[in-house]
């Protein structure tokens, strides 16, 4: 089932027609409630399917055709607008329920402050979850300007939550002094500026563990991806990401669910943005899908 069922819009393409027939569940979750820069990264989920009807179906890097994953597009939650806190239990009651039927969560963002309550409903599922987070920013900050609930701060919780020795950021070459110090001093892995090469040196030491990916778009240079809220200089190219996707979906691990977030499509006329997202997103399903 659909969240709107008269919804007539875009689905990401080859959506199966049925939930129930589904491994994988695609959903969206337009928030920008607590973004401290640019907003507009709620517009990002449905733009993101309207770019995949122009992917190719079949994938070189996987050496795999869409039709081979069973995958359902259920739309984008209707989230409170202006109500972060509500917006949040809604995420983690949809994404437990997924869990419950035996899906595999992929969400699409929306800002960071989404995959938080994933993290929640993924720990109860699986108490040896490790997350990997690919991002330009370290987000473990405990508030921003006295808001504990904010962008900036997920990753912070998911260290609270299952322990910093569990958290694996690629990628960050953005943050407060004070984020880098508690990264250092409490025994999180942190890896700056690159991920293909520390990601390859720690996937052996996951090996067998139940492993949550969260990706956030910023993690590319703003030259191959400008629309996003809080662009950094410096990324990897998309090249890189589609590098670390395929050596996770070769890695001996269990990937238990994935999210992409931070896309704003407003600041990116060209939707090179939103066309690289859904091919990212095409990888996951037919890389990680079947990882579990």
């Amino acid at each position: 089932m659909r969240f709107d069922e008269s919804y007539s819009g875009k689905v990401f393409i080859m959506s199966r027609a049925t939930y129930e027939e589904a491994d994988a569940v695609i959903y969206g979750m337009p928030m920008d409630w607590t973004v401290s820069f640019r907003p507009g990264s709620r517009f990002g989920p449905v733009r993101i399917r309207e770019s995949s009807l122009g992917l190719e179906e079949y994938s070189p890097y996987a050496d795999k055709h869409l039709e081979e994953v069973a995958y359902f597009d259920a739309g984008d939650i209707p989230l409170p607008f202006g109500n972060a806190a509500k917006s949040l239990d809604m995420v983690e009651e949809y994404v437990e329920g997924l869990l419950n039927d035996g899906k595999f969560p992929l969400g699409l963002g929306g800002e960071h402050l989404l995959s938080w309550p994933i993290f929640k409903a993924m720990y109860r599922k699986y108490p040896d979850l490790a997350i990997i987070h690919i991002d330009a920013h370290a987000d473990l900050r405990e508030e921003y300007e006295g808001e504990v609930l904010s962008h900036s701060t997920p990753i912070r919780k998911a260290c609270e939550l299952i322990g910093p020795e569990n958290v694996y950021s690629f990628g960050i070459r953005s943050g407060m002094r004070e984020e880098f110090a508690y990264a250092k001093e409490s025994g999180m892995n942190l890896f700056k500026f690159d991920v293909v090469e520390p990601l390859k040196r720690v996937l052996p030491k996951l090996k067998g563990r139940h492993v949550y990916v969260t990706i956030d778009i910023d993690v590319l240079d703003p030259a191959y991806a400008p629309g996003t809220g809080t662009a950094e200089a410096g990324g990897i190219t998309s090249k890189e990401l589609l590098e670390a996707q395929i050596h996770l979906a070769k890695a001996d691990l269990s990937i238990v669910g994935a999210d992409l977030v931070e896309v704003a499509p407003a600041y990116d006329p060209t939707e090179q943005t939103t066309i690289a997202a859904s091919k990212f997103v095409r990888e996951m399903l037919l890389g990680w899908v079947n990882k579990r």
